[in-house]
């Protein structure tokens, strides 16, 4: 499992879309500026060859815009599944893929340059002659120092090595900005070590599916300890997976992870042993490099006294065990092919109901930009993403942001000195668009041919390491969370930052050559879902330093709690499975985004019109187009374990339900006739109306 990130936890990212470069003209709809290309979907940007026409919107206006496109959509086989999103990453990987098969081929690439590095990562990894070759060697010395472990003082050390190399352990243990002193670094501590997706994979004893996926994890920790010639695998792997479920069992549910200021439990490093007892810290603060911190902060106080509970009343050797399997299904996709075959038929097939594995060179592209996404990311950029775009998508945010502002000074239910402060954070925000102004610095880590094990674990060390040296710096707001060849967006509450990479600006989400209304109904929307979560349930913690304060009245407060349930009542009723409903705490803040997205665009769309009416296009009204546009960005299709996963991990309600919250719009209403009775409807006073 991927190596427990508090960041991810406070980051309220979710998929939000840049304009790339186009005359400005372009972004208006009312615009005669004459188009250079025809729109890649359909004659204005929507593919209506994808509807269908025999639902009516207001019963599912999903259905409605691409109900046709869903019914012949088969999902690849290497796919959890597929949709609009899905479809710029595979655009982005093969983009990608151009880009390190030549540093791959070059023979001009000078050791130590960042050429040789990615180039001979990549190569690395399709190596899979010299993997086979290999076999466990690689891993022996890491496996051999599990088997030493004689007392629990080396085994907290252990953990924190392990953390070092990225692997997610039941204390991570790391660095990241003060919650409540955004301009200094602190060091947390959290929960983790779970090898399934949640802890209701453990803990759920309703749903059949989750039990049928323990017997196969059972299973798959048994074969993969087989694979690595341990003895007696079978009831090795009971003992670790009946670990698993202790530590289940003490973990903070997801819904719990939301609630920000809960994760803020500063100790003094001189109280540590005796707050949160049965953990050597000194083992584990020392080999994770923060030994001489004079305080830590606690991420979820009852997991990490549970855990040390855990630490002292469990066997050694089952803990040894333990880190011996969670060794091993970190580094099976480095490892021969019978430990990625395996860890693909438990985490692939079991757990997504992927049929097959993404061909050698994707997952080689992954990897590599995984550990150099920034060296990547700079030969990426100068072929894909033009410096005209980055003023196009600032014309765009600027829009969004404008109407972001007109809605916040008009709300009737806020304290207008809150209001006055909430207008303040807006005007302060920084989007970052494309790249990074400045590069980062590979020159430390070391990538030798050959060696594709070694070299994964050398760059999740030198990210650790760098982590590590920013404590008692300044903080760098330059830097960015994720790649250029990103298919996503965040915001970032400690910085009050959005971010959009350059991967994201294509169409569905943007066409220079669509009509403006179509744009607004994508791209639109999701900017300003994007900036709105900075005032969802979680962002309104956070003031304009970033600060996690409490800047609201308690009054504000409880008017807007009271606009929250209302959502998330409305998103429970959804059953995307059988039995299986959206969970509407944890989709909370999506969902909030969602609709304040919509409106925001919606209002910017309008305003772009300097009023004028839109043309009618193929009998499409602006209005109709609009929310169109935003439907189209959400077709997908899931495989059900995927879609499982999905509802029990994912905050973002599944992508085929989210054109529903057009239902709380008046004006789609209204540009869609919809009437009482039809299944979307509701009535004027059901509307949820929060920004």
């Amino acid at each position: 499992m991927q190596k427990y990130d508090l960041l991810a936890r406070i980051a309220l990212g979710a998929m939000a879309l840049v304009m790339p470069a186009t005359a400005q003209e372009a972004a208006k709809p009312g615009s005669t500026v004459a188009k250079t290309a025809k729109a890649e979907y359909g004659t204005f940007g929507f593919d209506m060859a994808g509807m269908d026409r025999t639902v009516a919107p207001g019963d599912d206006f999903g259905q409605y815009a691409s109900g046709t496109y869903l019914k012949s959509l088969v999902i690849p086989a290497d796919r959890p599944n597929f949709g609009m999103f899905t479809k710029l990453r595979d655009l982005s990987q093969e983009r990608t893929k151009l880009i390190v098969e030549a540093a791959a081929a070059s023979k001009d690439a000078k050791p130590g340059s960042e050429a040789q590095k990615v180039g001979d990562f990549y190569a690395s990894y399709l190596d899979e002659t010299a993997i086979e070759a290999k076999g466990l060697a690689p891993l022996k010395p890491h496996l051999d120092a599990i088997t030493a472990i004689a007392d629990r003082a080396q085994l907290a050390r252990a953990f924190g090595l392990a953390d070092r190399l990225g692997m997610d352990t039941p204390l991570g243990v790391g660095p990241m900005q003060d919650l409540k002193n955004p301009d200094v670094y602190a060091v947390y501590v959290g929960q983790g070590g779970l090898g399934l997706p949640d802890r209701d994979y453990y803990l759920d004893t309703k749903n059949p599916k989750f039990a049928e996926i323990r017997e196969k994890y059972l299973t798959h920790i048994a074969t993969l300890l087989r694979l690595a010639g341990l003895g007696n695998p079978e009831a090795r792997a009971k003992e670790i997976f009946a670990l698993e479920v202790k530590l289940a069992e003490i973990h903070w549910s997801k819904v719990e992870e939301r609630q920000i200021e809960k994760l803020y439990n500063p100790v003094r490093r001189a109280d540590l042993d005796t707050a949160y007892p049965g953990v050597d810290w000194a083992a584990l603060l020392t080999a994770t490099g923060v030994q001489d911190q004079k305080e830590l902060i606690i991420a979820h106080p009852s997991a990490i006294i549970g855990t040390g509970k855990l630490l002292q009343s469990q066997p050694l050797e089952t803990w040894k065990d333990y880190l011996l399997f969670h060794t091993l299904k970190s580094a099976a996709p480095l490892l021969p092919k019978a430990f990625v075959d395996e860890n693909f038929a438990f985490s692939g097939t079991v757990l997504s109901g992927q049929p097959e594995n993404q061909p050698r060179w994707k997952r080689g592209v992954d990897t590599t930009t995984r550990s150099l996404g920034e060296a990547v990311g700079k030969r990426y950029v100068s072929k894909y993403f033009p410096p005209e775009a980055k003023a196009q998508a600032d014309l765009l945010v600027k829009n969004i942001i404008s109407a972001m502002d007109q809605r916040l000074a008009n709300l009737t239910w806020m304290d207008p000195k809150t209001k006055t402060e909430a207008r303040a954070k807006l005007a302060k925000f920084t989007p970052k668009i494309g790249y990074p102004n400045k590069w980062r610095d590979y020159s430390k880590l070391e990538v030798r041919r050959g060696d594709a094990l070694g070299n994964a674990l050398r760059a999740a060390a030198f990210d650790y390491q760098r982590e590590l040296d920013k404590i008692g710096k300044p903080i760098d707001r330059t830097e960015w969370g994720m790649t250029p060849m990103t298919v996503n967006a965040y915001a970032n509450p400690l910085w009050n930052e959005i971010v959009f990479p350059a991967a994201i600006l294509q169409p569905p989400f943007f066409d220079p050559n669509a009509d403006g209304a179509v744009n607004y109904g994508g791209i639109g929307v999701v900017i300003g879902h994007e900036i709105s979560h900075h005032f969802d349930d979680q962002g309104r913690k956070f003031d304009k330093e970033g600060k996690l304060a409490d800047w609201w009245t308690p009054e504000d407060v409880k008017r807007f709690t009271a606009l929250t349930d209302q959502v998330v009542k409305q998103y429970a009723a959804y059953e995307p499975l059988p039995g299986t409903h959206v969970n509407g705490e944890l989709t909370l803040g999506e969902n909030m985004a969602d609709l304040a997205g919509a409106n925001v665009a919606f209002d910017a769309y309008h305003k772009s019109l300097e009023g004028k009416s839109a043309k009618v296009i193929d009998g499409f009204t602006g209005d109709q187009r609009f929310f169109l546009g935003f439907a189209q960005v959400w077709r997908i299709k899931y495989r059900d374990a995927a879609l499982l996963q999905g509802v029990t991990t994912d905050p973002h309600t599944p992508g085929h339900l989210r054109p529903n919250v057009v239902r709380n719009l008046d004006a789609w209403y209204t540009t869609f006739e919809v009437q009482p009775g039809q299944k979307l409807y509701l009535a004027p006073e059901a509307r949820i109306k929060v920004w």
